[in-house]
């Protein structure tokens, strides 16, 4: 059964929003439409629980198990336990915490490996950790292809080396990385793993717990949720890791690491998401299934569909002489976020598909060191062109008649 995409429209309201109508969305990778499952949960909680949760009155109570809820189910979606999902205000702080931790607990001649290929987000902090005496090792990026090869973390690996840090999907380059090969090979010399999942999840909610990673980031707001950063830590690790919140909480998981005040109201809107997966998941025909098993059926949907709408906009751009495509030609590999370097700076181009109602980015997305390992200037930047399982393919053929106007 194919992706019903006229219900899958109606569940996000930005699609029947007066303002928004003939603007097509290809900036996803940057913050996706909310659906109307989490907008529901946030009204409501703002409306009626907005209180100090966990407290013995009917309002308060209601609003910490909301909050319970969020985490209970996206936890069971994502395969891992419960207390191993944590919330905070962004994936940024989220990691900058992590790498406070990973700053106290190891020692001056340990080594990090981090990439070229990340957001800054998941390379900048670990490598600030060099000032304290952490040894950062660099896996770099192939510069034709954007490919990040095997063969250069193997030969990074030793015993010194304590944390492998890396995409499931570059914002930019957007191929699709084998996580729990790495994953395994990191096992392997004895370091841990965390991978940035902020450009993966959007496109399905990955099954961390197959995959093998130690950490597992990603941000609410591009998979259709409040802006929360969203973190597993595994149960070894989070346990070995030294507390970063307070000292009284240190006995529970998932506030370790979270050491500022949680927003109450989107974390129980979060649980929306879950709304959300199982909605798609029931409407499509599904059975009776494991909440896991439910998002990966609704993983599969959503990657089918896009990888269809992905294939004539990699063919459109491949052929171009004055466009350069970074990351796989191929719709299978990659998700579908699709930078381009034009012969005018990306943010120019972007400008130009605006009143043709073509809503994208140009810059150079937080992924500097990714586009100059490439050899793209950050300030010339490329054109992003990212979508999610909501567009269609009406939205597409616009898309690509709006670029033979422009390019």
């Amino acid at each position: 059964m194919p992706l019903d995409l006229d219900f899958v429209r109606r569940q996000f309201p930005a699609f029947s929003e007066p303002s928004l109508k003939g603007q097509a969305f290809f900036e996803n990778a940057g913050g996706s439409y909310a659906c109307r499952q989490v907008i529901d949960r946030l009204t409501r909680y703002y409306r009626e629980r907005k209180v100090q949760p966990y407290g013995p009155y009917e309002a308060s109570r209601l609003g910490g198990e909301e909050m319970d809820e969020a985490r209970a189910r996206l936890a069971a979606m994502l395969n891992v336990e419960t207390d191993e999902v944590s919330f905070g205000p962004s994936t940024t702080q989220n990691t900058y915490v992590l790498a406070k931790a990973f700053g106290d607990h190891l020692a001056p001649g340990d080594a990090v490996i981090v990439t070229n290929q990340d957001h800054e987000a998941n390379s900048g902090p670990w490598r600030r950790l060099a000032e304290r005496g952490i040894e950062i090792r660099e896996w770099k990026l192939d510069p034709e292809t954007g490919h990040l090869p095997l063969d250069g973390l193997k030969a990074l690996l030793d015993d010194k080396a304590k944390l492998v840090c890396f995409p499931h999907c570059s914002n930019i380059v957007a191929e699709i990385n084998p996580v729990a090969e790495i994953a395994a090979l990191a096992h392997d010399a004895g370091a841990f793993v965390c991978v940035d999942g902020v450009s993966y999840a959007p496109h399905g909610l990955p099954d961390v717990g197959a995959l093998g990673a130690d950490i597992y980031l990603f941000s609410a707001y591009k998979t259709y949720g409040p802006h929360q950063g969203v973190m597993v830590i595994r149960r070894a690790l989070g346990e070995a890791l030294p507390n970063q919140g307070h000292y009284f909480n240190a006995d529970t998981l998932y506030k370790r690491f979270t050491p500022a005040g949680p927003d109450h109201a989107q974390i129980a809107a979060s649980a929306g998401m879950a709304d959300y997966v199982d909605a798609l998941y029931a409407h499509h025909g599904g059975g009776e299934a494991s909440a896991r098993e439910r998002a990966q059926a609704v993983h599969d949907r959503m990657r089918g569909h896009e990888i269809a709408l992905l294939r004539p906009l990699l063919d459109y751009l491949s052929e171009k002489n004055s466009v350069r495509l970074l990351g796989p030609r191929d719709a299978g590999a990659r998700a579908p976020t699709v930078a381009a370097v034009t012969k005018e700076p990306g943010a120019a181009v972007a400008e130009k598909l605006a009143p043709l109602g073509i809503m994208a980015g140009g810059g150079s997305f937080y992924g500097n060191r990714c586009l100059e390992a490439q050899g793209v200037d950050p300030a010339h930047g490329a054109l992003r062109l990212s979508f999610v399982h909501y567009t269609s393919p009406q939205e597409i053929d616009k898309l690509l008649r709006a670029l033979d106007s422009v390019l």
